[in-house]
């Protein structure tokens, strides 16, 4: 098992910026990618943003890309979302996820544990 506590979330106006943290425990962290999902409202969730096993390797949404960056602490347990430039369509529940699955898998199916999430809210 591996438990997932997400923090950071808020409100904060367009243009402005938000760190996400995603801190982990359980089996050892350094096993899995990690992700990022989010889900609006009246949406369906959706990939933001994976980092590998070591953090050498990531992939983002094009939506976020430039914007966005993914980051882990190993040492700390710890996963990272930097949102920077956000919009109102950043809007969302973010939620990260843990996956033993190869090959940046951008599909929920694919992870394995989930955090509870923490929302994000961008007004104009």
């Amino acid at each position: 098992q591996v438990q997932l506590v997400e923090s950071g979330g808020g409100l904060v106006q367009a243009g402005g910026s938000l760190r996400l943290s995603c801190a982990a425990s359980g089996r050892t962290f350094s096993n899995y990618a990690m992700g990022w999902f989010r889900q609006g409202p009246g949406k369906e969730r959706e990939f933001v943003a994976i980092i590998s096993r070591g953090g050498s390797n990531t992939v983002y949404a094009d939506s976020v890309k430039g914007r966005f960056t993914i980051s882990r602490d190993n040492a700390k347990n710890t996963v990272y979302l930097q949102m920077n430039s956000l919009k109102p369509e950043d809007t969302a529940d973010y939620s990260c996820a843990a996956t033993r699955s190869f090959g940046a898998p951008t599909s929920p199916l694919q992870y394995a544990y989930w955090g509870q999430g923490t929302q994000v809210t961008v007004s104009a």
